[in-house]
């Protein structure tokens, strides 16, 4: 499973004049049933959202107020997420005759063209407030809040990161949190700058487009209506055309291989580096010590200490952060069997969460070489990425797995070595593919051309790696 939850807009969205149709809430109820979370995302006031939807029990968070405040329908609580705002503001407003006014638990909303006189409002009184709209609406927060921040409170409480994902919105107070989102839709009522930004366009305007979506969900992942060109990639460095190189988030095993010295670690480490930068959480298997410097990155076990498996799933229980595992402590004929009793709970930890987003092996041919006897460990892998200077060692279901290869050195030979190994046809090459100071990425299972391009740098080097 890739999507997790799925965050939808109320007005205008999931609701018509107010109100979501029954076939809607029924649709919400079939996410719910297939393991999924459901957030209700709104710049509603809780008490407004009651009395026009009381059975909210079909979502497990609601964000409030434009992502200023949080509810848990289970039990009616509430979190307020940031200041509230001065009262002598509020005062001030209705003092000015700014009607309607609502006011909740931190949002102050009012209708245009009373944003004129809102704005002069915090403007005198010198507060740091905003104003954000929502087509014909004017909502007042505390500068830096919005349904971006909002979600993003809630799925760390709930364990959840934004890369599993799916945001659907209609309006302009939408752009905030469906940025957020892994996969972001625009139901076909939305706004025509929403549906610019949008992966994905619905057919059905308000909960029948939100229906649709969940049953592409359900059905595939999204893989029947999101195209490929809005799909979310790593970077991996720059072709010889200047465009950038990349490799799917999800979905794909890459292997990189290179003889000692050729690169093959520097431009690895540069792709955890963009890992963390997009935020990908990961699992980093270091058999040498040579990881531990990735800022962001939380490292467990020493030269004195083995990580424990137990301590890594706890630390891996939260979206953030990512987890090095220094090895060195652990004998190197027992770090293959390690890794193989990792494997499960890792895979456990992922069918809850679907987090780490990327499992990580740093010197594979050490870890899950060609005598590892617990292959079914090793066949069960996704979204891995294995690092070695001996793919010719590697076991034979890493090198089976394999979707990407990424070759460094004399790449065209050992791409030649791996194909020979798995008995599959040596890809036509680029004229680029030459050039020595140049990496080669080939996707084996597409009938395209193993590509040259430039890796990028890791913004620090660690031991070990060149």
């Amino acid at each position: 499973m890739r999507y997790f939850a799925l965050a939808s807009d109320y007005d205008g969205t999931l609701a018509a004049n107010g109100r979501i149709s029954d076939s809607t809430m029924a649709a919400l109820r079939r996410l719910r049933a297939d393991g999924r979370k459901v957030v209700l995302v709104t710049g509603r006031i809780v008490e407004d959202l009651l009395r026009v939807c009381p059975d909210l029990m079909a979502f497990d968070r609601v964000v409030a107020e434009n992502g200023a405040v949080v509810y848990w329908p289970a039990d009616g609580k509430t979190g307020i997420l940031c200041p509230r705002l001065p009262q002598g503001f509020i005062d001030e407003l209705r003092a000015r005759n700014v009607a309607p006014l609502s006011v909740g638990a931190v949002l102050a909303a009012t209708e245009q063209p009373h944003d004129t006189e809102v704005l002069r409002t915090i403007e005198d009184l010198g507060l740091d407030l905003q104003i954000i709209f929502n087509k014909g609406s004017v909502m007042v927060l505390p500068s830096g809040v919005n349904k971006g921040t909002g979600l993003r409170a809630a799925l760390d409480e709930m364990g959840l990161s934004p890369h599993n994902v799916v945001g659907v919105g209609d309006a302009e107070n939408d752009h905030a949190f469906l940025q957020l989102c892994e996969c972001s839709a625009a139901v076909a009522n939305a706004l025509p700058t929403l549906k610019e930004r949008a992966d994905v366009l619905t057919r059905g305007s308000n909960g029948n487009g939100v229906a649709e979506l969940i049953d592409a969900i359900i059905g595939d992942e999204l893989a029947s209506v999101q195209p490929e060109r809005t799909r979310r990639t790593i970077p991996l460095g720059t072709g010889v055309d200047g465009r950038r190189v990349g490799f799917p988030a999800y979905g794909v095993n890459l292997l990189f291989a290179g003889s000692s010295g050729s690169g093959t670690s520097t431009a690895a480490a540069a792709v955890v580096e963009q890992m963390i930068q997009h935020d990908y959480q990961f699992c980093l298997i270091d058999p040498e010590g040579n990881c531990d410097g990735f800022q962001g990155a939380e490292v467990l076990g020493s030269a004195q200490r083995a990580p424990d498996t137990s301590e890594v799933i706890r630390a891996l229980a939260a979206p953030r952060p990512s987890v090095v595992l220094n090895l060195l402590a652990v004998p190197i004929d027992e770090r293959p069997g390690f890794c193989a009793r990792l494997i499960p709970p890792m895979r456990e930890l992922r069918k809850r969460t679907g987090r780490p987003h990327w499992l990580i092996f740093d010197g594979a041919d050490h870890l899950l070489p060609s005598n590892l006897s617990i292959s079914t460990a090793v066949e069960s892998l996704e979204n891995s990425m294995f690092v070695t200077a001996e793919p010719g060692q590697l076991h034979h279901a890493v090198l089976n797995l394999a979707d990407v290869i990424v070759a460094t050195g004399d790449p065209a030979r050992t791409i030649e070595k791996f194909c020979y190994a798995v008995r599959q046809q040596v890809p036509s090459f680029d004229t680029a593919s030459q050039r020595t100071e140049l990496a080669v990425i080939w996707f084996r299972r597409a009938d395209v051309l193993a590509q040259a391009f430039r890796p990028g740098s890791p913004t620090a080097m660690r031991p070990g790696h060149q």
